[in-house]
């Protein structure tokens, strides 16, 4: 049975929803105004069932865009809090970039070291090939002019650290109620009052919407509009987009031990991610597979038995109403990765490094791959809607963005927090977007 009611109601058992009601039981038992017991989490599945659960799950703090790179800073902070429980692997994390990114990655470095975010920046073609040999005696990817090498961040397994958050919630007292599925919101006097699913309504005093891919169901039921007006920097102008656009995620693994992915010191190399303006061609037949700006990222991971990344993802040509959500990730046929994935990642590896040419047969043929919801700029909402309604549209950044939940649960409890003030939704009306990279990604 579900309450029929609860002060805060979280939607979504993902990184999100379960940060956010860890670290509010928290707070509220730290002031004296309640705890855990005040705090339902309702999943139509269970914790990691959605994009969580198929997260390659790289922590970085790479990012072009100042908000995304602070808000990343305090996210690693609650990464390193408890890497056992989060499993967690403070590899670091290695940004390989041509010169069409030097200066971006040199901005990156710069603003790294005004928040006292540990990072080496190495440039120059010659500088970046030494320094990439020094650390893999086997790296051949030519044109690399600079080397981006985070000393914190790395990685952590998925359903683990899913895990791990939703241990520390119930022995908060959170309640987490799997199975539950969301049917609808009620209002009264212009707030959210209730929460309608399939084991019945309950009414609450706050609401948390942390659903991911799903984000584009709560947006509806909230009233909000499908398409907005985004203005150009400074207010002027405008475009008219959708608000959801949705594009697929191409991740797998390659199933070489994982110790054969060692540095030249036989240890855990940093999560790596390259990107290139070199022509990639084709590991197996030789043929070109592109000669533009194209991306790879990869690791090796004990729990998957193998050396696991991804490449760009592309955009689903569909409007975002149309597009089914589930079965969602490996369960849909529709959107789990293709041989043309597995063509270029394998190829990009090869490209990158000679211990992976010829390695194409040991890709592992597992449904992968899944979907994400983007925002208009492809950057988070973090905001309030409805008066009670706090939405966390995470637009695919959220499995590294653990410590969001810390930042929400103080908002819930009436204190503004800076690090989300670059992320309101009221960004599209006055112009205040994030500055965008030469990256491949949509995401950097």
């Amino acid at each position: 049975m579900i309450p029929t009611h609860s002060r805060y109601v979280v939607i979504g058992a993902g990184i999100h929803g379960l940060s956010t009601a860890w670290h509010l039981a928290r707070e509220l038992r730290a002031r004296g105004l309640g705890g855990g017991k005040d705090i339902l989490i309702v999943d139509k599945t269970g914790p990691g069932a959605g994009a969580s659960g198929i997260a390659c799950g790289t922590v970085r703090n790479n990012y072009f865009q100042p908000a995304m790179r602070e808000l990343m800073a305090h996210s690693v902070s609650v990464w390193e809090s408890d890497p056992e429980a989060f499993s967690y692997h403070p590899v670091g994390f290695l940004q390989i970039s041509p010169d069409a990114m030097a200066e971006d990655v040199a901005k990156i470095f710069s603003e790294q070291q005004a928040i006292g975010y540990e990072s080496v920046l190495v440039e120059g073609e010659r500088d970046c090939r030494q320094y990439l040999l020094d650390m893999f005696d086997d790296w051949q990817a030519p044109g690399i002019t600079s080397v981006l090498h985070e000393k914190q961040g790395g990685y952590a397994n998925n359903i683990r650290a899913v895990r791990g958050l939703a241990a520390k919630a119930e022995s908060e007292g959170v309640r987490i109620a799997a199975g539950v599925r969301v049917t609808g919101l009620c209002m009264a006097g212009g707030a959210v009052s209730a929460v309608e699913t399939d084991h019945g309504t309950i009414a609450c005093d706050q609401l948390v919407i942390a659903v991911g891919p799903w984000i584009r169901d709560l947006w509806a039921w909230l009233d909000l509009p499908d398409r907005i007006m985004v203005a150009e920097p400074g207010g002027t102008g405008g475009t008219d987009r959708p608000m959801w656009t949705y594009w697929a995620l191409q991740e797998g693994t390659l199933a070489v031990k994982p110790d054969e992915f060692t540095d030249n010191r036989g240890a855990m190399p940093p999560v790596t991610h390259v990107d290139s303006d070199a022509p990639l061609y084709d590991d197996v037949s030789g043929d070109l597979i592109t000669d533009r700006m194209w991306g790879v990222y990869y690791k090796p991971d004990f729990h998957f038995a193998g050396v696991q990344g991804g490449s760009s993802p592309y955009v689903v040509d569909k409007p975002a109403g149309a597009i089914a959500i589930d079965p969602y990730g490996p369960e849909s046929p529709e959107y789990t990765v293709t041989e043309d994935f597995i063509r270029m990642w394998t190829s990009g590896l090869a490209h990158c490094h000679k211990r992976f040419e010829g390695k194409r047969h040991l890709y592992r043929h597992d449904p992968t791959g899944g979907i994400g919801a983007f925002t208009p700029d492809s950057f988070p909402v973090f905001d309030v809607f409805r008066q009670n309604a706090h939405v966390i549209a995470d637009s695919n950044h959220g499995y590294k963005m653990i410590g969001v939940g810390a930042l929400v649960a103080k908002e819930l409890l009436g204190e503004q927090q800076g690090l989300l003030e670059p992320f309101r939704f009221a960004r599209y009306r006055t112009g205040e977007l994030h500055p965008v990279s030469h990256s491949p990604f949509p995401w950097s």
